[in-house]
């Protein structure tokens, strides 16, 4: 962020940086560290990607320094970018590995106050998302290229309230028998154990007979 920052607004000290990442709120749905910033900068520098060009204070306030972007910069800077754009990635679905492998049973209602709590938080973040664009839009502070882009998180989240609302809809129409939890004798596997208790070593053995050996005539 600090690096794209530099890049396209020219020399910045990194107050400015940070102050531009918390009124975008970039640290919420941008997954940045503003809190790592000045040692992102300071390691930037030392990697050579930035420069300290000079130092500014006004009246009592601390020095600033202020940064400008060098030519290994713009390079590292244009290769992030094309990989950040041209990158499809998908992170861990936790939510779609427990309902995929857990099912809709043993509770339904409980299942579905669960999800619904869920869209009701995901509802809350597309309208935050939505005021907060606006108003940053309103100031001056986001010029219409920033706010499409931020509009993209706020569609994510409103996707996510369209699914739940048709996964609620699924889940109230599936029939009663789709929802016992089977008994446990269906649950037993070719070992006779039953799904869902402890697994180990039998209380006793069967114990097994082994034949009697072949009777030989005595030789003389």
């Amino acid at each position: 962020m600090a690096l794209a920052t530099l890049a396209r607004h020219g020399p910045r000290h990194g107050h400015e940086i940070r102050r531009l990442a918390e009124i975008t709120n970039v640290g919420e749905w941008g997954g940045v560290s503003v809190g790592a910033l000045y040692r992102e900068l300071r390691t930037m520098e030392a990697e050579g990607l930035v420069d300290a060009v000079r130092t500014e204070q006004v009246g009592r306030r601390p020095a600033r320094t202020v940064y400008a972007i060098t030519t290994e910069g713009w390079l590292e800077f244009a290769m992030l970018r094309e990989r950040a754009i041209r990158t499809i990635r998908s992170g861990p679905d936790e939510l779609g590995v427990a309902l995929t492998f857990g099912g809709p049973t043993p509770d339904r209602a409980e299942l579905a106050r669960w999800l619904s709590s869920r869209r009701d938080l995901m509802l809350a973040v597309a309208v935050d998302l939505e005021a907060e664009r606006r108003r940053l839009v309103e100031k001056g502070y986001m010029d219409p290229f920033a706010a499409a882009v931020m509009y993209r998180s706020q569609l994510h989240a409103e996707t996510e309230v369209r699914w739940h609302d048709e996964f609620a809809k699924i889940l109230a129409e599936l029939p009663e028998e789709a929802m016992e939890t089977m008994k446990p004798h269906d649950r037993q596997d070719s070992r006779g154990h039953v799904a869902g208790t402890p697994v180990g070593p039998p209380t006793s053995l069967p114990t097994t007979s082994r034949p009697s050996s072949p009777q030989h005539p005595d030789t003389a």
